[in-house]
């Protein structure tokens, strides 16, 4: 499976997950604090000049965003249809920066890092009897690590409807990727009881 962290020594790898975390947290809850578009905007280019710092060459940092760039498109023609430019622009900033910040984050914190961290930060959790904190930082992990791997077979899945003259449909596409995303679930999940790395029962 492949990785969405990418080697380096920028100030952003230098940082402490926590402190990425949290960052990220707080800088979340002030975006939607913030209907300013001026300070959206300043936020956009603040988030995207620290993208560009993670090492990733141009054309790889822009495949990686590709599919929540389409997404974000399709929340700003949405909004467009029903509300004035400027309200519906508000969103898609909003959006785009938080993408920005979010791809610099994991783009920089190894799985190991996020999933210690999430676990630390879930153990106090564990009191209420209802979480495990080893799990939610090992789902967490399965989840970073499976994201670039459906992105990937989504693209491939394409690529071979196009070799046999197929035309593409999200629809068409949807199924296989489905199925072997499931399987492949199927094979980590076996995978993980057969090492009895996640905890049953009480």
């Amino acid at each position: 499976m492949q990785s969405l962290y990418v080697e380096g020594n920028s100030r952003m790898h230098r940082l402490s997950p926590r402190a990425k975390l949290l960052s990220l947290a707080a800088f979340a809850i002030l975006l939607f604090m913030s209907h300013n578009l001026l300070l959206l905007s300043g936020a956009v280019l603040v988030t995207a000049a620290l993208y560009g710092t993670i090492g990733l060459p141009l054309g790889e940092a822009l495949r990686r965003l590709r599919p929540i760039l389409l997404a974000i498109a399709v929340v700003g023609l949405i909004n467009l249809i029903f509300n004035p430019w400027q309200a519906a622009l508000v969103p898609v900033l909003r959006l785009t920066a938080l993408m920005l910040l979010a791809a610099s984050v994991t783009g920089t914190t190894s799985i190991t890092e996020f999933i210690d961290e999430v676990t630390a930060l879930a153990r106090p959790l564990e009191r209420t009897g209802r979480v495990r904190a080893d799990d939610i930082g090992l789902a967490l992990g399965l989840v970073l690590r499976f994201v670039p791997e459906i992105v990937n077979r989504y693209q491939a899945i394409r690529e071979a409807h196009t070799a046999r003259g197929l035309k593409v449909r999200p629809t068409s596409l949807l199924a296989p990727l489905i199925i072997l995303t499931l399987k492949d679930a199927d094979n980590v999940a076996a995978a993980i009881d057969a090492r009895r790395i996640r905890r049953h029962g009480s």
